[in-house]
């Protein structure tokens, strides 16, 4: 690879060619054809590196470019934003395939495997035999150090500090290389290639795993959530049973008695009841229906973000209240409430109508938005039929308005 230093040296050559054309023209007309020859040819010389200058220029300006590109993906991978080697859809994709690497690197580890390579006529005190015997126990020292310092790589590795990792290796590959210099001891690029596939895939698979931690934790608290609201749904049933068996009493008591005004009021609230447990015994079959929430914390995440979700539970605040447990240090405050036959639809296109808004890029399952409620106001309008239940402009953020005026 070209460097400034090498291009410097050429500017000089230049430079010193210059020199020589404006000295050989001080002999003015002696030997006029001689010296228009010289500095032609000098002139060719001057062009020739001019040429190769540029070429330099080039190759360097393309390098800088990939020195960012990689360099962008260090920094994404910092951030936690990580780019997998290779795409499959579970962390045991990546298991099996880091199994066949390695059934590869075990075969590659045996005598004559072709991990590393060697001088083949070494002599010590005129053996070849010798020789050779040397050759082979400094290999294998050398080998056994590369292997041990991957190994140590693969242990420790986080898939964030992925590039950290493969240049360790690589510098590693080179430290040996240049010790065994003498005895032309190196490790074979393709076994070194093998290994740096395995520490990626390594990574794959942690961050592959993370994911699918992360998946199974949210897929526990969507079912503890849809627990407590069928615990509510029966619980309201039943409490509405028992209302409709008092009013069907009034009623025959009633008949009995011959009161029609008491009949019909009693006929009015069993019909109302009835519409109740419907509605209930609806929700229940409908796993769709519930409540799309718009709710912020200005003290925990500040005055421009909000949470947009849903939640099937019969009082949505209850779910709300919940979220405003010991995790944040200020309840939350609720800025809209709409019911919907099919919240998940309209939760879904919520979000994708906010998603340049979205804080995290890389969990699509984390529900922030910075954004005002105002224009999620007018996205509900824009998106559902229903009437939003309650809206707030301004959150109210008791707590933490006073816990500024004592702060002050």
């Amino acid at each position: 690879m070209f460097n400034k230093g090498k291009i410097e040296e050429l500017n000089a050559e230049i430079q010193r060619l210059n020199t020589v054309v404006e000295e050989l023209s001080k002999f003015g007309a002696l030997g006029a054809l001689e010296i228009q020859d010289e500095i032609s040819k000098l002139n060719s010389q001057k062009n020739a590196l001019s040429a190769e200058l540029e070429n330099l220029e080039r190759e360097i300006l393309g390098s800088k470019k990939s020195l960012i590109e990689t360099q962008e993906i260090a920094m994404l991978q910092e951030v936690g934003v990580y780019q997998y080697s290779s795409i499959l859809d579970t962390s045991e994709g990546y298991s099996e395939k880091i199994a066949i690497i390695r059934a590869k690197i075990k075969d590659r580890n045996v005598a004559n495997g072709g991990a590393i390579s060697a001088t083949q006529n070494w002599t010590v005190n005129g053996s070849t035999t010798e020789g050779a015997k040397m050759v082979k126990e400094f290999s294998k020292l050398m080998l056994r150090a590369y292997n041990g310092e991957v190994d140590d790589s693969i242990r420790t590795l986080k898939p964030f500090k992925l590039q950290a990792a493969i240049d360790r290796v690589n510098k590693v590959e080179q430290s040996i290389e240049k010790l065994g210099k003498t005895m032309q001891i190196e490790i074979d690029d393709s076994y070194h290639s093998l290994r740096l596939e395995e520490i990626s895939l390594t990574a794959d698979f942690l961050s592959k795993k993370e994911e699918e931690k992360e998946q199974q934790k949210e897929e526990r608290l969507r079912l503890k959530e849809e627990e407590k609201a069928q615990k509510e749904f029966e619980k309201e049933k039943e409490k509405l049973n028992k209302e409709l068996m008092h009013h069907q009493a009034v009623l025959a008591k009633a008949g009995e008695t011959g009161n029609a005004k008491v009949a019909e009021e009693a006929k009015a609230k069993i019909a109302e009841v009835e519409s109740s447990i419907s509605g209930v015994e609806e929700r229940v079959a409908n796993i769709r229906t519930g409540y799309v929430y718009v709710i912020s914390n200005i003290g925990s995440f500040g005055e421009s973000v909000l949470k947009v979700g849903l939640t099937r539970r019969i009082d949505p605040e209850e779910r709300i209240q919940e979220l405003s447990d010991a995790s944040v240090p200020f309840k939350f405050d609720i800025h809209a409430i709409i019911f919907s036959a099919d919240a998940v639809s309209l939760e879904k296109q919520l979000h994708q109508e906010l998603e340049q808004y979205r804080l995290n890029k890389v969990n699509a399952r984390k529900e922030f938005f910075n954004t005002s409620p105002g224009f999620v106001r007018e996205l509900l309008t824009k998106l559902s039929t229903e009437s939003i239940l309650s809206y707030n402009e301004e959150a109210e953020a008791p707590e933490w308005r006073i816990s500024m005026k004592a702060k002050n």
